[in-house]
């Protein structure tokens, strides 16, 4: 009777029900038969009647009701429409497809001149692509500008029919039959422009550190050293002026800096002038002045972002000074660091973190010593030098080595060898049997690396408890930050020279055995590539040292020399060099013909670097499904910083990167797309 769409069940039910009610009277009329026929007889003849009449009734007002029912609808419908018309916030009706089907008053005004019904949406906003209509019953969320303002609009669908939906779900999400979208929009500008105006006026704290405050002092005459003290004071004083800036000098060569976040970002697109502008000061020092800053940002509190600063500040001293470090929350950021670390000719750090590790051994019973993977001459020398600490000290001690390479296997056979002394019979071990060994009072040293992933055995580095850190390396944000004692100076040629000079100072009548200090002065050797690369006066002391423990260098010599198939892989991978940019040069090695692929490519990245006019050199190695980089320069470029921007690291001269799942000639690309842009930038 009922089957107009319109009147829906539950209106039905109550037009329906004086129906239903005739039931009951019908099972009264029974029960009335039973006691008494005549009595019966009289109710069912008035039940006749009121049976007839509710249909007659239903008949007569069933167009009436719908007639109304419609009506009522159409009103509401209308109230409705007009409700969303005037309504204040912008609000459209799209079909599946994104194709515009009405819109109120407040989206007609956003955008005049590009409303029309049937256009898709992301012809007025092209923010607003398929790819962002939602698919299923969730919402997605769009941020877009328009006529200078910014708005968040909200799309959702409608399903005409719910009970489409269940039926048949996959089709409606993919063919978009019976659904529309509708799509709502809120100005978010004002909450935005606030946003913004509390963020701009953070408070920003920084630290600025002179680096060689006591070095620049001492090259020039004591009459003068007050006047580069003033003019060092007043450059800094004068480059934040224009930043409004709280500058507070805390010492006579460190400052304390707050200012408003709005500035950074003014500071960061200048890249830090202040680091050149310190550096050109001049009266007749020697020594140029570096100064290093640590900035931190992005906490909640002011005392987050000193601690956030004083971390940054530390990173920026253990990566050579001369550069900016901002800690934002977890994130480094790092600008300049394009000159060379200042050695300091003074040993007294040495002597206090040799007095440290003495203390710590001898809390301990035995200690196991570990570089990084495929270890260098450098890495083995330090360990040994390490080693010979602690068997003075009367301890026990272990060296990890997994991998021998040819680059260090004449050194390391004179250890383990049939001619081998027998006290090193037990000190070189696999990372199995090391983490066998360790117990609670081992302690773990790391040498000639500060990167938990690139040490020759990270299981033992994340469950050890007590860790001694010695690097020459520039420190990274991923640097092992947990080490009871850390001793890292990026400034020191190489491990050796840095244990070399411990050993002096952890005891009286410490003595080298000589394949000992052989070891050590090889280290020192090839880091420095023959004495020519960040040596200073420490170095060569610590190589005299060495000499006098018995070190022969004729022997060194020997043990370092190349076969002939080493010496034509190496003019091979020379033969392959490309200039690039005027002023930097790359070259592939073959690692299939050599027992030390890397290490060769390192020795081509040096020699490659006796070239005129080259700044730096790139040498690419395919080795075990990884591409090695070694980056070599002299003065002009920081290869450690290109090198960071590919996942390695090193010093300004010396550095290197491992990119995995890549050939060659990716590796080649991405090299030169960071030179690019590095030279654009004015980074180098």
């Amino acid at each position: 009777m009922f089957k107009n769409k319109k009147i829906r069940p539950f209106i039905r039910s109550i037009i329906m029900w004086p129906l239903y009610l005739a039931v009951i009277l019908i099972i009264m009329n029974i029960y009335v038969y039973f006691l008494d026929t005549n009595a019966g007889r009289v109710v069912t003849l008035f039940l006749i009647v009121y049976i007839a009449g509710v249909v007659v009734f239903i008949l007569i007002k069933r167009e009436q009701i719908n007639e109304q029912l419609v009506k009522f609808g159409a009103s509401y419908g209308q109230v409705q429409k007009n409700l969303i018309k005037e309504m204040a916030v912008p609000y459209a009706l799209l079909d599946g497809d994104g194709r515009l089907l009405s819109a109120n008053n407040e989206f007609m005004a956003m955008c005049p001149d590009r409303i029309k019904l049937k256009v898709g949406i992301g012809q007025i906003f092209p923010e607003i692509t398929k790819s962002v209509l939602p698919a299923d019953r969730e919402k997605t969320v769009v941020h877009l500008t328009m006529n200078d303002k910014k708005y968040c609009a909200e799309l959702k669908n409608i399903y005409i029919d719910d009970s489409d939906w269940n039926e048949d779900k996959k089709s409606i999400v993919e063919n978009r039959d019976n659904v529309l979208i509708s799509i709502f929009f809120y100005d978010e500008t004002e909450i935005l422009r606030l946003q913004q105006y509390l963020t701009d006026r953070q408070l920003v704290v920084a630290l600025l550190y002179i680096d060689n405050y006591e070095e620049a002092l001492e090259s020039i005459d004591e009459v003068r050293r007050s006047l580069l003290s003033a003019l060092i004071d007043r450059k800094i004083n004068k480059y934040f002026q224009e930043y409004q800036v709280l500058l507070k000098k805390i010492e006579k060569d460190k400052y304390l800096i707050v200012f408003q976040n709005q500035y950074l970002e003014e500071l960061k697109g200048a890249r830090f002038t202040i680091l050149d502008e310190v550096r050109d000061v001049n009266i007749g020092n020697e020594m140029a002045v570096t100064v290093s800053m640590g900035i931190g940002t992005g906490t909640d509190s002011y005392t987050d972002s000193y601690e956030a600063a004083h971390a940054a500040i530390d990173l920026a001293l253990g990566r050579g000074g001369d550069q900016v470090v901002i800690k934002d929350k977890n994130e480094f950021l790092y600008f300049g660091g394009k000159s060379a670390s200042v050695g300091k000719s003074t040993r007294v750090k040495a002597r206090v973190k040799a007095q440290s590790f003495r203390e710590i051994i001898e809390d301990n019973e035995k200690v196991i010593i570990m570089g990084h993977s495929m270890p260098d001459a450098d890495a083995f020398g330090a360990a040994v030098g390490v080693y010979r600490m602690v068997k003075y000290l009367d301890k026990k001690a272990y060296i990890i080595l997994n991998t021998v390479t040819d680059s260090i296997s004449m050194v390391v056979d004179r250890f383990r060898g049939d001619q081998a002394p027998a006290e090193y019979a037990d000190m070189i071990v696999t990372s199995e049997q090391a983490m066998a060994l360790y117990d609670e009072n081992t302690v773990l040293v790391i040498v000639d690396v500060n990167r938990p992933g690139y040490t020759e055995c990270p299981e033992l580095l994340e469950i050890a408890k007590t860790k001694v850190l010695f690097d020459h390396h520039r420190q990274t944000s991923d640097s092992i930050n947990d080490a009871v004692l850390s001793y890292i100076e990026p400034y020191i040629s190489s491990a050796c020279e840095m244990v070399t000079e411990m050993l002096q100072y952890v005891g009286d009548g410490v003595k080298l055995k000589s394949i000992e200090a052989e070891a050590m002065y090889s280290g020192i050797m090839i880091d420095t590539n023959n004495f020519t690369t960040k040596t200073g006066v420490r170095t060569f002391e610590a190589a005299a040292f060495l000499k006098r423990c018995g070190a022969d260098v004729t022997r060194i010599r020997k043990a370092f020399r190349t076969d002939m198939e080493e010496y034509i892989a190496k003019a091979k991978a020379i033969s392959t060099a490309e200039v690039f940019m005027e002023g930097f040069i790359l070259a592939e090695c073959a690692a299939d013909s050599v027992g030390s692929p890397t290490v060769l490519g390192a020795q081509v990245a040096n020699e490659l670097m006796d070239i005129n006019n080259v700044k730096a050199s790139f040498v690419f190695t395919d080795y075990n499904n990884q591409i090695y980089i070694s980056a070599r320069s002299i003065d002009e470029v920081n290869v450690q910083v290109v090198m960071e921007k590919l996942g390695g690291g090193g010093h300004m001269s010396v550095a290197g990167a491992q990119l995995a799942g890549c050939t060659i000639e990716d590796a080649k690309q991405k090299v030169k797309e960071v030179l690019a842009e590095m030279v654009e930038n004015k980074e180098i």
